[in-house]
């Protein structure tokens, strides 16, 4: 709280960040590299942070694509419950700061939670966090949370990625970080809600915000696919949907350290997408 309260004092850090929400497969990545050359002249973020869960096939994230995301000038990577699907990824979570699994996984498992990432003389801690309800995480959010930003210092601005099912999580996470970080996004179920706010504090959030892929299927699965799995209550294979591609996010503006001033949210139809609909 003191770290908080000094690092509000100091000198007015003007900064927007823009962050996106679940890519899902090959078209969520490719929807992102068509949108963000858009994105940054429309909004010029300081920051740009994705959340890359899904990345691969729909599921899990590889050290391939995680590269392609940084050379597309991502500054930070979050992940989620699927960070480990892909045993490649392991290594490549240990050796590479700016990509981050929820904090509140067991110590012993690869990755970390929390990095920092710095442009234009404007330091950004970026936290991860996973739900507890419904979803496998070692410890909880809430308590774990604390060690995080302990871990993050003095930092200007900070944002939270809380990667979970139950709505209740999030939002008392928002109101528990209220003040104390610039901002609460909710990422995991894959569909933009209508809360986006500056909480009292200062802190923006919204419980989710969204997935960037197709928006044709079923968060992202052939809606053929999903609607025979709950049809028939048997095992279906699962493949990623190539149908209606959008970008979802977020735009944090802020003019001061660990306060927001604003919260936007960025619905953008994949721009290739919509030309060859013309």
């Amino acid at each position: 709280m003191a770290e908080a309260q000094a690092s509000a004092d100091r000198q007015p850090a003007p900064a927007s960040i823009l962050f996106v929400g679940d890519l899902v497969g090959g078209i969520g990545r490719r929807t992102l590299l068509d949108a963000l050359p858009i994105l940054r002249e429309r909004y010029a973020p300081t920051f740009v942070v994705v959340n890359g869960e899904n990345a691969a096939g729909g599921l899990g994230i590889t050290p391939k694509i995680a590269d392609q995301l940084f050379a597309a000038d991502v500054d930070a990577i979050t992940l989620g419950n699927h960070t480990y699907h892909r045993r490649e990824i392991y290594p490549y979570l240990d050796s590479q700061p700016r990509i981050v699994r929820p904090a509140n996984f067991l110590r012993s498992q690869p990755g970390h939670g929390t990095c920092v990432v710095e442009r234009d003389g404007v330091s950004l801690g970026v936290v991860n966090l996973s739900g507890n309800l419904y979803l496998r995480a070692g410890r909880s959010a809430f308590t774990e949370i604390e060690a995080a930003l302990g871990e993050l210092g003095g930092v200007d601005h900070i944002l939270v990625d809380v990667h979970a099912e139950a709505t209740s999580e999030k939002v008392a996470m928002g109101w528990h970080l209220d003040g104390r970080v610039t901002a609460v996004v909710g990422t995991h179920t894959h569909v933009p809600t209508a809360d986006a706010r500056v909480l009292p504090g200062g802190t923006a959030y919204i419980t989710d915000v969204g997935m960037t892929g197709p928006r044709g299927g079923v968060i992202g699965v052939k809606r053929e696919q999903a609607i025979e799995s709950l049809l028939t209550q048997m095992p279906v294979r699962f493949e990623t949907s190539e149908e209606d591609p959008w970008l979802m996010g977020v735009l944090v503006s802020c003019s001061r350290p660990l306060r927001a001033d604003s919260i936007e949210q960025v619905l953008m139809a994949q721009p290739s997408a919509v030309a060859q609909d013309r």
